[in-house]
């Protein structure tokens, strides 16, 4: 019995001629009305497709999207966490990744063009998309100019799963640095839950002080999970 070759970077046989078909609609789907046109298993099929386009990628994505529970989680996923699914090699890794950077580099180019402060929600859509389906907790300092303008997005640590290493010296002295007139705070909790915890009460209030004292404003401290985020300064906690 003859068998189909095999694609040596994901290890699955090549694409048979029969759903040449099926990819025709897909595209004519796509090009018609656009992602909103296709379920979340065909975007990621119409994904890999274009990267491994000898191979069928529907059950891939599927595995995928079971694998990680949904989009959001998939393209934040780290490489070496894609590449343990059946079917997913380097290639099909690198897609996804390119995919998710594309994603982010257009949601902060958002937020970049105008000052934050007046354009809450595209920062929280943006620190949504990179943040809150991270496994691993990430604390990272937006910093702002006099007009409250961003002119550095820097992730300062990151920690196990459930705490991140937090230095105020090092948060202020780069700010310092950087001449930042305010800063922002942003950490994600892995559990879903954005709920602030004693210690993130403490750290926040701790920075604000000692910004304060160089003339550096804290404007906030926003905490992302799944299941939504919190601000600090809305709640009444700095």
């Amino acid at each position: 019995m003859s068998t189909l070759p095999l694609l040596p970077d994901e290890g699955l046989p090549m694409l048979p001629e029969d759903t040449a078909g099926h990819r025709e609609r897909l595209r004519g789907r796509l090009l018609d009305g656009g992602g909103e046109a296709l379920l979340d298993h065909e975007l990621i099929e119409y994904l890999l497709m274009l990267a491994i386009p000898r191979i069928d990628t529907k059950p891939i994505a599927k595995a995928l999207l079971r694998e990680f529970g949904g989009i959001g989680a998939l393209l934040t996923a780290d490489a070496a966490a894609l590449t343990r699914v059946k079917g997913v090699g380097d290639t099909s890794a690198a897609a996804i990744k390119i995919a998710h950077a594309i994603a982010i580099r257009l949601l902060k180019a958002e937020v970049a063009e105008r000052p934050v402060l007046a354009n809450w929600q595209a920062l929280l859509d943006y620190l949504r998309a990179d943040m809150a389906h991270h496994a691993i907790e990430r604390f990272r300092v937006l910093h702002l100019n006099t007009r409250n303008m961003l002119i550095r997005d820097e992730v300062m640590s990151e920690g196990s799963i459930d705490q991140a290493a937090v230095h105020v010296r090092e948060v202020i002295r780069r700010a310092i640095d950087l001449g930042s007139a305010a800063i922002i705070l942003v950490h994600n909790h892995p559990s879903g839950d954005p709920s602030p915890s004693r210690a993130d009460i403490q750290i926040t209030r701790t920075i604000a002080d000692a910004g304060a004292a160089m003339g550096i404003v804290l404007h906030d401290h926003i905490i992302m999970g799944l299941n939504g985020h919190v601000s600090l300064k809305a709640q009444g906690l700095i």
